[in-house]
């Protein structure tokens, strides 16, 4: 625990958090209940093996064989990357080697190519694309989303605080405010915070429009002077602009109390927008439009239309327009 003086001669305190807040816990020693399973089933299964080759194959012999495969359990169940386990770094690159890589949204299936196409060619095609599974089933007029088996979630927009500028006993106060709201969920919930590109392409034409229209001379020339600034600062950077969005779920796929679940989502969004307004982040809640725009740009950006200046000037309510 630490203690920081501003410039008031306010105290605030700062607790450190581990990066991994959902790090296992330990069962025996320094040993998850993963790493202790690895290690335990590898002795058992090399302890079998000695007793099986005792026979007629020395002990130095077979430790010289299975030191390979211990060293290498042992790096599968020990070692890290990416802030996961080995083993389960390993698991999921064997799933993404063996899943496709293209997918279409094609309910009907994806037909092969006929055969008037050469081999050849078929060969350099490569594999058929698979069908696209998309974990939610519709958007529904009241903009919750029907993921199915997994229940209905609700996506709202959230705007940012800036933490730095304030006092100690205001970032107290925004701290206690958010610490309420996360002690009152009562279901699962995400922060997603995203990266969108800008175009500040319309922002230009608009002041390069409206700068003869300006009471001053000097005021019209400023107004050029900055669309020529907008203009060559989007010409040679990738402009991007962030979005906060809050996304609340409820886990209840039974068809017979599916209107209570979607009604239930979305009042814990009207609750997080309360609970929220303490801690000065304002929540809106994303219409049926909105939320499926937020789809499609999340599983396929390039085929919306970039983030104009106008949309990012608004407290967290970005969404592209579709084309």
């Amino acid at each position: 625990m630490t203690r920081d003086r501003t410039e008031n001669d306010e105290v605030s305190y700062s607790t450190r958090i581990p990066a991994d807040i959902g790090c296992p816990d330990r069962i025996l020693g320094p040993l998850t209940a993963r790493q202790s399973a690895i290690l335990t089933g590898t002795a058992g299964a090399l302890w079998l093996g000695y007793v099986a080759t005792r026979p007629f194959l020395a002990p130095l012999v077979y430790v010289a064989l299975v030191a390979p495969i211990a060293a290498v359990m042992t790096a599968v169940s020990l070692g890290r990357r990416d802030g996961i386990g080995m083993d389960r770094f390993a698991l999921a690159a064997l799933a993404y080697r063996r899943s496709p890589k293209r997918r279409l949204h094609a309910p009907e299936g994806v037909p092969g190519l006929p055969d008037v196409v050469p081999q050849e060619l078929a060969a350099r095609v490569g594999p058929t694309p698979a069908v696209l599974r998309m974990p939610c089933q519709q958007v529904l007029d009241s903009g919750v989303v029907d993921l199915g088996r997994d229940g209905y979630a609700a996506v709202a927009s959230c705007s940012t605080v800036n933490f730095d500028l304030r006092t100690g006993a205001e970032q107290q106060a925004l701290t206690g405010a958010f610490a309420r709201w996360l002690n009152s969920l009562t279901g699962p919930a995400q922060i997603l915070i995203r990266a969108h590109r800008l175009n500040i392409h319309p922002l230009v034409d608009q002041l390069a429009q409206t700068a003869p229209a300006l009471p001053h001379p000097a005021l019209e020339h400023a107004a050029l002077a900055h669309a020529t600034f907008l203009h060559d600062l989007a010409a040679h950077s990738d402009l991007l602009t962030r979005q906060a969005l809050l996304v609340v779920r409820e886990p209840d796929p039974a068809t017979s109390r599916a209107s209570a679940a979607a009604a239930r989502v979305r009042h814990r969004i009207t609750e997080a927008t309360r609970a929220l307004a303490a801690a000065e982040i304002t929540t809106t809640a994303l219409d049926p439009g909105q939320t499926a725009a937020a789809i499609t740009e999340a599983t396929s950006p390039e085929t919306t239309e970039h983030i104009t200046a106008g949309q990012a000037q608004g407290e967290g309510r970005v969404w592209p327009s579709m084309r």
